[in-house]
């Protein structure tokens, strides 16, 4: 069975230096088991976006590096794709870089008897997200929260 945190970790080592030789970031790898297949996915991002184009010049980059090396056990199948305008904002990092930013927070549990909330993002303050809303600065747990992504307005 596979111990997907060391797979990454791995993977992460053998690609990162093709997306800096590309001035690509790369945002996050998963290696998850979806029924009956495994996933190797990474996201990718920099400055102006990813395109289909950087997608798969990368993806052809890595998977001679990742057969070469061939550090993953099982078979897979291997994406590569930019994190999307919804961007899920997961390492504390991520919460200084968008700072300013429109964003949305899913919550576990209510606050307020809201699960939902939208606000420009302050950044991450002692282990809480901070967000500007409509109703002034809200402040959450980072552990009671479900997710962040950037807004999507149109």
């Amino acid at each position: 069975m596979a111990n997907a945190g060391n797979t990454v970790s791995i993977v992460e080592k053998l690609i990162k230096p093709i997306a800096d030789d590309m001035y690509f970031e790369i945002d996050n790898i998963e290696f998850v088991k979806e029924g009956q297949n495994w996933y190797l996915r990474v996201f990718l991002d920099k400055e102006g976006g990813i395109t289909i184009d950087d997608c798969e010049l990368f993806s052809k980059k890595a998977e001679k590096v990742l057969d070469e090396k061939d550090p993953v056990e099982q078979a897979y199948i291997f994406e590569v794709s930019s994190p999307g305008l919804d961007k899920p904002l997961k390492k504390d990092s991520d919460f200084e870089k968008y700072a300013g930013r429109l964003v949305d927070i899913k919550l576990y549990k209510p606050k307020d008897n809201k699960k939902e909330y939208q606000g420009e993002l302050k950044g991450l303050v002692d282990g809480n997200i901070v967000i500007l809303s409509e109703d002034g600065e809200i402040s959450f747990e980072q552990k009671s929260v479900a997710s962040v992504r950037l807004a999507v307005v149109f």
